[in-house]
């Protein structure tokens, strides 16, 4: 077990300082334009190709890096260069980790490096969970897998919404229910390759804030992959199926549920990650808001030397630094397999979510009127920021997962 350290290494202290230079030069000049344009950023996810940034190669390493730091580290940098392009950046992790956490060896070793393509040819993956009808409620998902027997194939039909990448990306990982009296116990995830006939782009939404990242619907039209395209494997699928309706028969003789949900419990190992992304936007508001403080001039003197303004930016330095520390925790928690007994992971998540809007929005209080321009960067870092309350488990959905992990009760 790597012990729990609030210092950062040599390594992780120079990967820090990269990923700071790329966020500062080539994604903060570039922010307001492609927030602007609301347009898929090839060109910054090329620079960030060439130099090593957007690769499996440099995420793996920082997925794996022991300390459990890593990803948090390189998240809170990229977000604190911009948050829409941040997403472009990092948005195909989502596929990625998908294929890595459900996968077999070979199917990683085939989708995982399709996902990003080259430099020189830049892909895009696609991670399509959500449905019109089920967001929280996973295990409401209407789109269908069946299995062709005959053709060794699997058919998929349906419709997702809220796919980062959705539609434009060379491989979409797609989770789809094979069979529905089982709920979310009855779901499967699968690859289906570029090119593949029926899948189709639907609505591409135009969005409040993180506008740089294209998200949209994608539509499941009698889409036929073939069978190893189902990650982990047929055999593995029909073992976890005869296990999950023994459980659901028991649970049903018993009068009660049929446990905890696997998916759940990776989304809540996931979370730290994304609060991580919402300290990088309330960081760089902070910022922002602090320099403007000591430079702004008001009565004849800084607007800092005001303890109404002072004291705000205290408190927000203080939040930020707090949200650090629970993203740091179950980063660390969950790369060394420490059980989250308290839910920590919805705790860094909800926390750092809510810390990223309200610091936001504290900064454009405290440029008063160019706060709620678009010469200024907080207007946008507080429309960015809003998304961290919503996706990812809502902050409802997140006080819900840590009530009933410290009650032990089905809280509703």
């Amino acid at each position: 077990m790597s012990p729990f350290s609030l210092e950062l290494g040599e390594d992780q202290l120079a990967v820090r300082d990269w990923l700071h230079g790329f966020a500062a030069d080539v994604m903060r000049p570039a922010a307001a334009e492609w927030d602007e344009r609301e347009e898929t950023p090839w060109p910054i996810i090329q620079e960030a190709a060439k130099i090593g940034i957007y690769s499996l190669d440099f995420y793996a390493q920082q997925y794996f890096d022991p300390s459990g730091v890593g990803i948090p580290v390189a998240m809170e940098e990229l977000f604190w260069g911009d948050a829409g392009l941040g997403l472009a950046i990092v948005g195909t992790t989502l596929a990625a980790v998908a294929v890595l956490a459900n996968g077999t060896d070979e199917q990683i070793g085939t989708w995982a490096p399709q996902m990003f393509g080259t430099p020189d040819d830049v892909k895009v993956a696609a991670f399509c969970s959500s449905e019109p009808d089920a967001g929280s409620d996973v295990s409401a998902l209407r789109t269908r897998a069946v299995y062709d027997e005959a053709k060794d194939e699997w058919v998929l039909n349906g419709t997702k919404t809220w796919a980062t990448n959705g539609g434009i990306a060379a491989v979409h990982v797609v989770v789809a229910t094979v069979d529905p009296a089982l709920g979310a116990r009855g779901q499967a995830s699968f690859v289906v390759p570029p090119a593949t006939q029926g899948l189709s782009q639907g609505q591409k939404f135009k969005k409040h804030g993180i506008r740089a990242s294209h998200t949209a619907e994608v539509v499941l039209d009698n889409v036929r992959v073939p069978g190893h395209c189902l990650l982990g494997g047929k055999e593995r699928l029909d073992e976890r199926l005869a296990r999950a309706r023994e459980r659901a028969a028991g649970a049903a003789k018993a009068g009660s549920g049929a446990g905890k949900n696997a998916a759940m419990a990776t989304f809540e190992a996931s979370r730290p990650a994304v609060g991580a992304q919402a300290i990088g936007i309330a960081r760089a508001a902070y910022e922002v808001a602090l320099d403007y403080a000591k430079t702004r001039v008001q009565f004849g003197r800084p607007i800092i030397d005001n303890q109404g303004v002072a004291f705000t930016l205290a408190d927000m330095r203080t939040r930020i630094d707090a949200a650090r520390l629970l993203v740091w925790r179950a980063s660390w928690m969950a790369a060394n397999q420490q059980p989250f007994t308290a839910a920590e992971g919805s705790m860094s998540k909800l926390y750092a979510g809510e810390t990223a809007k309200w610091v936001t929005a504290q900064a454009m209080q405290i440029l008063g009127g160019n706060g709620f321009t678009r010469e200024y960067p907080v207007e946008r870092m507080h429309r960015d920021s809003a998304i961290y309350t919503i996706f990812e488990g809502t902050s409802e959905i997140q006080r819900l997962v840590i009530a009933r992990t410290i009650s032990g009760l089905p809280i509703r």
